[in-house]
């Protein structure tokens, strides 16, 4: 069962912008907060953006002024605009509960960013 479906990512320059997009089940999205994680190679994942269902956000200081998360809850889904991008953004993009779900984990997005 398909629960999160990450998009957007991709091969980008030093300072270019990317979206990302999650499309999340209405079990999972209506009534939690929803959280962006990533995980370059060799590295743990981490938490990058947290958003509630109020609309509060947190940042992880790393991205804190370049990265913004936003949700849609008519489409139910989560955005992440990422602006001037550097080359340790370089990682696959989940999205997520926070605290997350490991039954939650989706396929990821990849978002490259060379120097």
């Amino acid at each position: 069962q398909v629960r999160v479906v990450e998009s957007g990512g991709g091969l980008v320059q030093a300072g270019d912008s990317l979206r990302l997009s999650c499309a999340a089940s209405m079990m999972i999205f209506r009534f939690n907060v929803m959280a962006w994680y990533r995980q370059a190679p060799g590295k743990e994942r981490d938490l990058v953006a947290t958003i509630t269902t109020g609309g509060t956000t947190n940042y992880a200081d790393s991205v804190k002024g370049r990265f913004t998360i936003s949700r849609d809850t008519a489409k139910r889904t989560v955005y992440l605009q990422m602006n001037n991008l550097k080359p340790e953004d370089t990682a696959v993009y989940y999205c997520n509960l926070q605290p997350a779900v490991a039954d939650y984990w989706g396929q990821g997005t990849q978002v490259t960013v060379s120097s």
